[in-house]
């Protein structure tokens, strides 16, 4: 068995954080180990379109530090033109535009993906994929983990993944039920979420004066927004489809979603280059058939996830563990910051003091 001094589990933006900054810590005796076939978690992009995490505001000082940081520009998302609210399909749409003078979302150049690549950059030789884990073993003096293809063992671990699928985790000793309790009623942001997106040859809505945005809590895309990338040049639209239609297959829900959207913007949205969806209850890394039974009360930032176990070898990460913009990037950013404290308090100090 190999040990190190820190197993980070989970390669998406909170773990890859905790890894940028143990590496600005000038160490490199820690090992990241993600279950997918890819680094991010639940920032995916795919030709082009943010699947997964996609805007921040201005407010979200964690994001905006860490692009700077990292030299990565941002730009505010597309709003001009008309935009369209459509609560209930009985009555008529309702048009409106956006105050020009209010801030907008913003979005990162070269789409979300940008920040994992970048951040990712001094750590990718420590990354193990389709490394699934299966269970945490408390040995004393350090902690034993135990995964589908090779077992570690580790002085420290950070543990990313979201607080549901931890209470799933086999640990040894068990972690006691009141904690066990939380992490399972935690839900899981992004786990209900189906994310759809579409590209073109030509921005034909903004032609027509509409923003691409489309509203309509009832209709088959709750919400549509303008996808274009200046960095790119990938012209698409980007929403978040109807949880009824889940249970659809795919090409019943694909037409529907095409329909509905021809039927405000018109006939150009079938003149498609590319047709994306994700729907995020199906991967087992975010979700599983038991998460979507929770009720969305969140207990994002719980004291509970604060605290270290194991007699202070092991600590709870990821955006639902932050107390600050939990669900968000930003929380991410905070909790792989947080972790990458933990240990190393007297550094963070000093660095925050200069």
């Amino acid at each position: 068995m190999t040990h190190f001094k820190y197993v980070i589990i989970g390669a998406g933006l909170s773990g890859l954080t905790s890894a940028y900054y143990l590496n600005k810590l000038g160490e490199s005796n820690y090992l990241v180990l993600e279950s997918r076939d890819r680094i991010g978690g639940r920032i995916f992009t795919k030709n082009g379109i943010d699947l997964g995490a996609t805007w921040f505001q201005n407010h979200h000082e964690m994001v905006v530090n860490f692009l700077n940081e990292l030299q990565l520009e941002s730009f505010d998302q597309y709003s001009k033109g008309k935009s369209i609210l459509l609560y209930d399909p009985n009555r008529p749409v309702h048009y409106f535009e956006s105050d020009p003078n209010a801030q907008a979302a913003k979005r990162i150049k070269g789409n979300s993906v940008s920040l994992i690549r970048r951040l990712s950059q001094s750590s990718m030789d420590k990354i193990k994929l389709y490394t699934i884990v299966q269970e945490i073993i408390d040995k004393g003096d350090h902690l034993k983990i135990v995964t589908n293809k090779e077992t570690f063992t580790a002085s420290k671990v950070i543990l990313t993944i979201p607080p549901k699928l931890v209470s799933q985790l086999q640990f040894t000793p068990d972690l006691n039920i009141s904690t066990k309790k939380i992490l399972a009623s935690t839900p899981t942001w992004m786990e209900h979420s189906i994310k759809v997106g579409i590209t073109y040859e030509k921005a034909f809505w903004r032609n027509k004066n509409f923003s691409g945005t489309l509203i309509g809590q009832s209709g088959a895309v709750t919400e549509l927004y303008d996808h274009c990338d200046p960095t790119t040049g990938i012209i698409s639209l980007m929403g978040f489809v109807s949880e009824n239609l889940r249970e659809q297959n795919v090409d019943q829900r694909k037409k529907i979603i095409l329909d509905y959207i021809a039927n405000q913007l018109g006939t150009e949205v079938y003149n498609y280059l590319n047709y994306e969806e994700n729907d995020w209850s199906k991967d087992p890394n975010t979700s599983n058939s038991l998460l979507t039974k929770f009720s969305r009360t969140h207990n994002y930032g719980h004291p509970v996830m604060q605290e270290s176990i194991f007699n202070d070898k092991l600590i709870f990460s990821g955006t639902e563990t932050s107390q600050l913009n939990a669900g968000y990037m930003d929380g991410a950013i905070y909790s792989g910051i947080r972790s990458a404290a933990h240990w190393n308090k007297p550094y963070f100090s000093n660095a925050n003091s200069k």
